[in-house]
């Protein structure tokens, strides 16, 4: 298996608003940028679709080191999670779980991909967290011209 790694962001201009996300996937010397934009939607789901869009982009079953500054998704996929489906995707306030079909589609790739989950503090100088960063806003600057 290939051993790869992933930095993902996403960005939004107001929560809900506007939103971009962005994926860099890492092989050996190789760099592929991926990004994206949705019209009315939150950060967590942008943090969620950078995921997800930068797993899919992946067309064998990988070793995969993501990196995210969103201590919502890492704590979501190795914590909470867990509970959440044992509990009928309820928190423990028993309220319904926010962006359960997201969360859902990063378990299904989970189980193609071994994934090892690292957070990283955003806007520390983490230059690839940076590079994630300008991909999901350049997104919303794109095409809040267009």
């Amino acid at each position: 298996m290939k051993d790869i790694t992933i930095y993902t962001d996403g960005a939004c201009s107001g929560n809900p608003g506007p939103g971009g996300w962005g994926g860099i996937i890492l092989y050996e010397n190789h760099r592929k940028e991926i990004s994206g934009f949705e019209e009315n939607t939150t950060n967590n789901v942008m943090e969620l679709k950078a995921v997800i869009e930068s797993l899919k982009a992946l067309n064998k079953k990988c070793n995969v080191k993501l990196y995210t500054d969103s201590k919502y998704i890492v704590d979501s996929i190795t914590k909470w999670v867990y509970n959440w489906q044992k509990n009928g995707w309820r928190t423990s306030k028993k309220e319904p779980v926010k962006n359960k079909e997201l969360l859902e589609e990063i378990l299904n790739l989970s189980e193609i991909h071994n994934i090892e989950w690292h957070w990283v503090k955003g806007h520390d100088g983490n230059q690839l967290n940076e590079d994630c960063d300008q991909l999901a806003k350049h997104q919303i600057i794109i095409n809040a011209i267009n």
